[in-house]
């Protein structure tokens, strides 16, 4: 018998080139008789049961899903066929459509959907900036939580949160948090699917690699090059999935702009580190009070000698025009930069001297330093960036994208003039005091085909060694051949998620260890599959419970993720801050839990019985058992070596010692 590996590293005999053992006996060879044994395995096995019945959904209630999917989305893609084969064993049809990413951003916050792939945002975002958002125009809880009834409607659940943030003590917010998501929990708001881990892939002449505190944080500075050049070329996790655009790279505005590019150009004051711990940036230290009336005064001490890309100097008067164009006060709106709390919360800030920043707070918000440390929108742009230069008026020459407009609330109007050049997609340059430089884009036509970087050797942190000089990002048009570019070598790493499919990273760490370097981060965030409350059929608590339960998570998991997540039990991960708590009963997979919610109605013509069923299952396991058992007993025979040979000698003994 032959061994070999198939393609996705699974073991298969070839039989081709199976001999026969050679009989030890030679009248067991020539015994042509059939045994007992032999002749009860035949029985046996033409008479068991089958262990699947066959699924009739004759008599489940029929209904029509609409699901909406990121279609440059690899894990979403490949997990939505299963879940549609899943829900059509209880008579659920799902149309699919697949949506560009800013299509499917309208679809959501518009409600046209009854399902939603999404994620939450990881830290530092999980629980609370998350959450928050649900209140605005951005996410599909912003519509999906809509028809949630009472006690904890849509309005209820966004005061809670906005209630929750303000808890001074660990244990009042633990309890804040739970009663929020146990009312979720209880209506069934999503399907928590899987615990998300972020890969990245390296060519073996790369090594060092530190994964990143929060999604789209990829710290390519802290690779090291083994051999070759110190050009390094990469495929990162968009929030396209696939790289496709940069944006314009200004700090403070949203999409297009991707996270990893302005990660790496811009600094903010403080940095998220690992295991929440919050790090200085900008800021060097800091340290803050109570305020009287409520509220907290935050003093940063700001980094000297830092200069932008551009050669302007970081000092507190940079930092301050930074706030005064983010959080001018018609963007604090939830349309705009108060999709978070952040930005409603903070007060004023004021410049002490030139290098000490001072920030007051409306309440004891306590994510605030947490907040701070968010890739967007609350990065230092280099002051010759700004329409108008260190004198920009925040209102006349705003640096908000030209494309908001003239932006009024409450009596006073913001001017959006965006920032000199108009950024990288208009052929703009830009500057920042981040790691790396942006250096150029290279196009045909006006697709995107590489973007190009360059270390800062003059960062406040700059690396040391044989660290990577110059960083060239490159699109790909798909998945295989972003696979095939690292097996030939022409791309040197990937760094996140939906850039190859689970099943590629799965095989590249098991089947391809001579080449590249394969590393996950633990689960950081948990995708969901969000269901609408407000749209028909997912507004009845029953359908959104019959869904959840026939949808075998596991197996799906181990077909089309390789078995590289975990399932997922709840909204956020376990160990997201004050997300622990034990809600029951768990959202698991229960195939006939779903059929008794959706397709009750059973009789002999229509079907098995689940007790029927149950007990089938039971006598199929019996069944398999005793083959076991017998084969091993003709297995024995047929080698002339009998199970029970000793309890024959024994006998046979027996009955001699008794002869006379």
């Amino acid at each position: 018998m032959v061994t070999q590996m198939d393609t996705n590293g699974h073991k298969s005999t070839d039989t081709r080139h199976t001999r026969r053992p050679k009989p030890r006996h030679k009248r067991t060879q020539q015994n042509c008789k059939m045994s007992p044994v032999t002749i009860i395995i035949g029985i046996l096995l033409l008479s068991a049961p089958s262990a699947r019945a066959s699924v009739n959904v004759e008599h489940c209630k029929a209904m029509t899903l609409d699901f909406i999917v990121n279609e440059g989305d690899a894990t979403a893609k490949a997990i939505e066929d299963d879940i549609v084969s899943d829900l059509s064993k209880v008579g659920i049809t799902v149309n699919t459509r697949l949506l560009s990413k800013d299509d499917l951003n309208a679809a959501m916050v518009a409600g046209d959907f009854n399902l939603a792939f999404s994620e939450s945002q990881g830290p530092p975002y999980d629980p609370q900036a998350f959450a928050t958002s649900w209140a605005t125009k951005d996410e599909a809880y912003y519509a999906a939580l809509v028809g949630l009834p009472a006690p904890y409607t849509k309005q209820r659940l966004d005061e809670m949160i906005a209630s929750a943030v303000l808890q001074d003590s660990v244990v009042d917010r633990r309890a804040a948090w739970t009663e929020i998501l146990s009312a979720m929990h209880n209506q069934s708001t999503e399907l928590p699917f899987s615990g998300k881990r972020i890969p990245a892939i390296f060519n073996k002449r790369l090594t060092g690699y530190i994964p990143g505190h929060q999604q789209y944080d990829y710290p390519a500075h802290t690779l090291r090059v083994l051999s070759g050049s110190q050009s390094v070329t990469v495929a990162p996790g968009a929030q396209t999935g696939l790289f496709s655009t940069v944006g314009r790279m200004d700090p403070h505005t949203y999409r297009p702009n991707e996270f990893f590019a302005n990660n790496w150009v811009y600094d903010g004051l403080v940095e998220y580190g690992p295991g929440g711990t919050i790090l200085p940036s900008l800021a060097e230290s800091w340290t803050s009070v109570d305020k009287a009336g409520g509220g907290k005064t935050y003093t940063f001490n700001l980094r000297q000698n830092v200069n932008f890309h551009d050669g302007a100097a970081w000092n507190c008067t940079v930092a301050k025009l930074n706030f005064d164009h983010v959080m001018a006060a018609p963007l604090r709106t939830g349309d705009y930069h108060g999709w978070y709390a952040l930005p409603g919360q903070i007060d004023e800030w004021s410049c002490a001297d030139i290098f000490t920043f001072i920030i007051t707070t409306k309440e004891k918000y306590y994510p605030f330093l947490q907040e701070l440390s968010f890739i967007r929108p609350l990065r230092m742009m280099s002051p010759n960036f700004f329409v108008g230069g260190l004198s920009s008026d925040p209102l006349a020459q705003n640096s908000c994208h030209t494309g908001w407009g003239n932006i009024t609330s409450s009596g006073v109007t913001v001017n959006c003039a965006g920032m000199v050049g108009g950024g990288v997609s208009n052929g703009g340059n830009i500057s920042g005091t981040g790691r790396w430089v942006y250096v150029n884009t290279e196009k045909v036509g006006d697709d995107i085909k590489k973007v190009h970087f360059k270390i800062n050797e003059n960062h406040w942190d700059a690396p040391s060694g044989s660290y990577i000089k110059n960083l060239t990002v490159v699109h790909y048009p798909s998945h295989t051949a972003v696979k095939d570019a690292l097996l030939d070598g022409t791309l040197d790493a990937v760094m996140g998620s939906g850039v190859l499919t689970e099943a590629d990273v799965a095989l590249l760490k098991n089947d391809h260890t001579d080449k590249v370097t394969v590393s996950l981060t633990e689960a950081i965030m948990n995708r969901i599959i969000v269901m609408n409350t407000a749209k028909t059929p997912t507004d009845d608590l029953q359908t959104r419970k019959v869904i959840i339960h026939a949808v075998d998570k596991a197996s799906i998991i181990n077909k089309e993720l390789a078995g590289l997540d975990e399932t997922a039990e709840s909204l956020f991960p376990k160990d997201a801050p004050y997300c622990d708590a034990d809600l029951t009963p768990r959202p698991d997979y229960d195939f006939e839990k779903a059929r008794l919610l959706n397709c009750p109605k059973t009789s002999d013509k229509d079907g098995l019985s689940s007790a029927v069923i149950a007990v089938i299952a039971i006598l199929c396991t019996l069944v398999t058992i005793i083959i076991a058992v017998l084969v091993v007993m003709y297995s024995r025979e047929r080698r002339g070596d009998p199970l029970f040979r000793p309890l024959v000698n024994l006998e046979a003994g027996m009955e001699n010692s008794s002869l006379p």
